[in-house]
């Protein structure tokens, strides 16, 4: 034998007795824990959605709309279409308590071949979204370096300081107490952020700039196409996404929803509608006419709110997969947890993967329209599952139970919004994203209905990455 080899077997047989001292020592069964309270939970609700929505779907809403009155009446439609869904999802979510979201929700409803789109969906375009907020973090980072040129900032610098996904991945498998506090932090660091920007276009509203302000003329040149306006709620409900914790949704999102109207009053007091669209980053050109050479504080304060979006997007995120593994629809490895630190080290780093690789060729526009096409089309399907559950199973508990015109009002909003865009703008993102939801719908049979692919080396990997990275399946005795 090999001195590699003896080394090989060396490790492997000291990783085992490192799991079954554990095992000794403890006597427990290791499981994900639940670690978040209310206040924990209203952080990473406003965490979640308070990202770069705010700093960059202003510009595309007064793009889709053409006037600054309609642009302020599509953010407060957003809340309260953001409002009615999550209240929705808090029926299913209380109703079926089991981590993972949609997956379990389509699990009971649908069944294993739509479940199955779901996570085939939601790894490979919804979860991996947070490359948006990393993108952003980086144009805001690098911006004050190129103000006033005319190239703008090289596409490569904002992308290679994207990859600061490194370390919140990181940050993720190391610990969720520590993950959780980085998100508390930098949810108060923003809303302080933001509360600046409010005091301050409010003063400049004190002043008298109203000029874009006034209802007889802020309307004037909004968009007549009906269509035409989806692709605003697409920009707005991107700012707004992140619907979970059902116990924290009543206070997250009208509070989310008065900061971005306040915020976008404050925008339109300092900056034209013309300012405004030649913009890469409004909230910094908002600070350079307003804070002058400390406009420094609002390029920390954006880079703060989407690090620490991204950090929150990402911790909930990971767990998809990891519940996917302990079905059978995706890899055993995805099941399996720290044996110390507890955290689903594996779902964490392939959902790290995954979104550089989108992040890379990718631009913030049409990963946007990408990314909420593909949403509401599975948005949709959970509203229809709530109207389906209510009809197969009336006697499960239900803490939450919605009146139902809002799962009717919200599957009506879906509809919309997968079909609206493709009428109005049917550009290549949406007909890639269509034939990538049709294609997990395929790969569903062969690789889990029946298991005809089951590569042997599959198995040799899942015992190597578990000595690796030292994990066991979740419910493992240690």
């Amino acid at each position: 034998m090999t001195n590699i080899s003896k080394r090989r077997n060396h490790d492997n047989v000291d990783g085992k007795k490192r799991i079954k001292n554990i095992k000794e020592q403890n006597g427990e069964e290791l499981h994900l824990k639940r670690e978040l309270g209310l206040v924990s939970g209203v952080s990473l609700v406003v965490g979640s959605m308070i990202g770069s929505g705010i700093f960059i779907s202003p510009k595309g809403i007064l793009e889709h709309t053409g006037s600054v009155g309609m642009s302020l009446v599509i953010w407060v439609l957003c809340g309260l279409i953001s409002m009615c869904g999550a209240l929705c999802y808090a029926e299913l979510g209380t109703m079926i308590p089991k981590s993972g979201g949609e997956f379990n929700y389509f699990l009971e409803t649908y069944g294993g071949m739509i479940a199955f789109m779901y996570l085939w969906v939601a790894n490979f375009i919804l979860k991996p979204a947070i490359a948006i907020v990393i993108l952003a973090c980086a144009e805001y980072i690098v911006q004050p370096f190129y103000e006033g040129t005319s190239c703008g900032a090289p596409e490569s610098t904002v992308k290679l300081i994207a990859i600061c996904i490194v370390f919140l991945i990181a940050i993720n498998c190391y610990s969720v107490r520590v993950s959780t506090f980085i998100t508390n932090f930098f949810t108060f660091a923003k809303l302080i952020a933001l509360a600046l920007i409010i005091v301050v276009g409010f003063i400049e509203i004190f002043k008298g700039k109203t000029q874009y302000l006034n209802p007889k003329t802020s309307f004037i040149g909004s968009t007549s196409t009906v269509s035409a306006y989806a692709l605003a709620f697409y920009q707005g409900l991107f700012a707004y996404a992140g619907w979970n914790l059902p116990l924290s949704i009543i206070i997250g999102i009208p509070l989310v929803t008065i900061v971005y109207v306040l915020t976008n009053i404050s925008y339109f007091a300092v900056l034209t509608p013309e300012e405004l669209l030649l913009s890469d980053g409004v909230a910094f050109t908002f600070a350079w006419k307003t804070l002058g050479s400390f406009a420094w504080i609002m390029q920390v304060a954006v880079v703060f709110s989407t690090f620490g979006a991204s950090n929150a997007n990402l911790l909930p995120g990971c767990r998809l997969s990891y519940a996917a593994g302990r079905e059978g629809h995706m890899p055993n490895i995805m099941s399996m947890i720290h044996v110390s630190r507890i955290t689903p080290v594996p779902a964490v780093l392939f959902l790290g993967s995954v979104t550089i690789i989108l992040m890379i060729p990718g631009d913030i526009d049409t990963l946007i329209n990408y990314f909420s096409f593909a949403q509401w089309f599975i948005y949709g399907l959970a509203f229809i599952a709530v109207l389906i559950l209510r009809y197969k199973h009336p006697e499960w508990d239900r803490p939450i139970k919605v009146p139902l015109f809002l799962p009717v009002l919200m599957i009506i909003a879906s509809i919309y919004l997968v079909i609206a865009p493709i009428l109005d703008d049917p550009a290549l993102e949406f007909l890639y994203a269509f034939l990538f939801i049709v294609s997990g719908l395929l790969l569903y049979f062969p690789l889990v209905k029946f298991q005809l692919i089951h590569p042997r080396f599959l198995d040799k990997i899942t015992a190597f990455l578990q000595q690796l990275l030292q994990v066991v399946p979740s419910g493992y005795n240690v």
